[in-house]
């Protein structure tokens, strides 16, 4: 199976000034490779060595890197993580000379798109949208409607951050453009409110089917995940946790293990569902984006 996962790397400088690595989609793939699964990282890194270093953690941690450009001329984004008393976060990002936003400049770019347009499984995210320009976003569109035309899996995080649009109406106008190619949605219920006033997860996920979606997962946070089909719905309780110490990448998690669990074993939603939270439940419980091993050791096989 060719899971592809598409975005930004990027450094991580954590609430206590540590410095570790992340970047939404990195933190889902990081997740997927601990349940068993072989996702393939698409983007673009500097030469330099905290871009190679990076790169190395990456394919020990089971990541194949053999699709990420390398770009003499730029090096690797940066993000910090505030942290408010609950373990909630903010964001502040320096990309100015992130390798990752000048992916399509790359030589290599339509060769390494024509690879992935064979992809079983598709993952991207609102962030990856917000990095490009007009121009690339559509040329994401292409691809994604190429995956999903041959019967592959298009997986979608709206993972809204303000500060990379210039409004929530021109996110939410791109993520309807992409919209009809997705076949699974993953929002947030949090971001669906922003982005488009739904004030339910009935609502967020009705709003995802009209677009095309076959399947819908819409992250509630405390409250758990609501899925829905056409066939069923699913309200799943989240897993209760004495330990919340960061909630960076509880998203990135909960997606890992939803579609390890539904797409790569075939598990039902619920059952992805329980697995997601379980999962999220586990990364709360330490700081920054990757917890250390063993978190998110946990074969499919026993979710499925």
């Amino acid at each position: 199976m060719r899971l592809v996962v598409f975005g930004e790397g990027m450094i991580e400088e954590q609430a206590d000034a540590a410095v570790a690595w992340g970047g939404d989609v990195v933190n889902t793939a990081v997740y997927l490779a601990r349940q068993g699964a072989a996702p393939e990282l698409m983007t673009a890194m500097g030469v330099d060595g905290e871009s190679t270093a990076i790169m190395a953690a990456w394919a020990a941690e089971g990541i194949g890197v053999g699709h990420v450009l390398r770009d003499p001329g730029r090096t690797v984004g940066r993000y910090r993580i505030t942290l408010g008393a609950d373990g909630q976060r903010s964001f502040a990002y320096d990309r100015a000379r992130s390798a990752a936003r000048a992916f399509f400049d790359h030589s290599e770019a339509t060769r390494t798109f024509a690879w992935a347009a064979g992809a079983d499984i598709l993952y991207l995210t609102g962030i990856t949208l917000s990095i490009f320009g007009r121009d690339g976003r559509e040329r994401i569109g292409a691809l994604a409607r190429r995956v999903r035309a041959r019967g592959g899996q298009v997986v979608f995080d709206t993972n809204y951050r303000p500060t990379g649009w210039p409004s929530a109406e021109s996110a939410w106008a791109a993520m309807m453009a992409l919209g009809p190619a997705i076949s699974l949605a993953m929002p947030s219920l949090e971001d669906q409110m922003a982005l488009t006033g739904a004030a339910t997860p009935q609502a967020a996920a009705e709003a995802w089917r009209e677009l095309g979606a076959d399947e819908v997962v819409v992250k509630l946070g405390a409250e758990g995940a609501y899925a829905a089909s056409a066939a069923a719905s699913e309200l799943v309780a989240a897993v209760p946790t004495a330990r919340i110490v960061d909630t960076t990448a509880a998203g990135d998690a909960f997606n890992a293990g939803y579609i390890a669990a539904r797409l790569a074993r075939g598990a039902s939603m619920r059952e992805a569902a329980e697995r997601g939270a379980a999962l999220a439940a586990e990364v709360i419980g330490w700081p920054g984006a990757i917890a250390p091993r063993p978190v998110g050791l946990r074969a499919v096989d026993t979710e499925a």
